[in-house]
């Protein structure tokens, strides 16, 4: 059935990029650069690109997803839901109104729901390697969504830690901002004359397992609520030495509903899993 076919590869995606490799989150300071005209412009072009972020509490949107991993390539319906500093939901749809799965990420944990099979895991993100030695959390992951800027471990950026960490790079038509944390390399790619973000990239260096990397590519930018330019084209790609998971979510219809609960009960009829058991499961697929 390609419902169940979608939410097998849907739900390999989501471990992996939350639980595939490990590393040492080590805070390095960016020397104090001199107060030149040139340095100037690029302080200003940098809380240029922060002052871009939404503003609106709620996004809602109906969704098309796509993902691929090696030669399956599968497509859904399905719906996203945001609550801004509380909740990132989403549900797979099957034959348009059935609901098949659901990714839930609060604060405080990760939810993922076969509703097909009726299992499910919930973990804190204390639990999952890459999340907890880097110092990505739910503020990490809802920045990807919202295209924002983050710092990792920090639920809110200030001016202060942007110009005390982030590098600027003002180049031809692009702008690139950057800062590294131990083996964690953070990069995005932005369009000079809108300072908006094109693209987000992530990488954890291995010299002897290998690199694991993230890349969130936006597109199709539309205003919505106080922002000008809200991304509704989102690219994913998560690339690990040995197996690579792309995925696919085009948004239409966006809204600002409020009209609906941050937080899924589990029925009792379901049966948990652990994070391990999930991870060795898929990555058998």
């Amino acid at each position: 059935m390609k419902v169940v076919k979608f939410l097998k590869v849907a739900l390999l995606a989501l471990p992996l990029l939350l639980g595939g490799c490990k590393s040492k989150s080590v805070v390095v300071d960016q020397p104090t650069k001199p107060l030149t005209p040139e340095t100037l412009k690029e302080r200003e072009y940098l809380l240029q690109v922060s002052d871009n972020a939404q503003f609106t509490k709620f996004v809602t949107s109906k969704v098309k997803f796509s993902v691929q991993v090696g030669a399956q390539n599968l497509t859904l319906t399905g719906n996203l839901k945001m609550k801004r500093d509380d909740c990132i939901r989403l549900q797979l749809m099957a034959f348009g109104f059935v609901e098949a799965g659901r990714i839930e990420l609060t604060p405080d944990y990760v939810l993922i729901m076969d509703r097909i099979n009726k299992q499910y895991v919930k973990a804190t993100y204390s639990s999952l390697d890459f999340l907890r030695n880097s110092g990505l959390n739910f503020y990490t992951m809802q920045a990807l969504f919202w295209n924002e800027l983050f710092i990792p471990g920090q639920s809110k950026v200030t001016d202060e830690a942007l110009l005390s960490k982030v590098k600027v790079n003002l180049s031809g038509t692009d702008g690139i901002l950057s800062f590294d944390e131990g083996r964690m390399q953070y990069r995005w790619l932005t369009t000079r004359d809108q300072a908006r973000i094109r693209m987000a990239n992530i990488i954890y260096t291995d010299q002897f397992k290998g690199n694991s990397q993230l890349n969130w590519d936006y597109e199709d930018f539309r205003s919505v609520g106080s922002k000008k330019f809200f991304p509704c084209s989102h690219t994913i790609s998560f690339a690990l030495p040995e197996k690579e998971v792309k995925l696919g979510m085009v948004l239409n219809y966006i809204k600002h509903d409020d009209n609906w609960e941050t937080r899924t009960d589990v029925s009792a009829s379901y049966h948990e899993v652990s994070v391990d058991e999930i991870l060795r499961r898929f990555m058998a697929l």
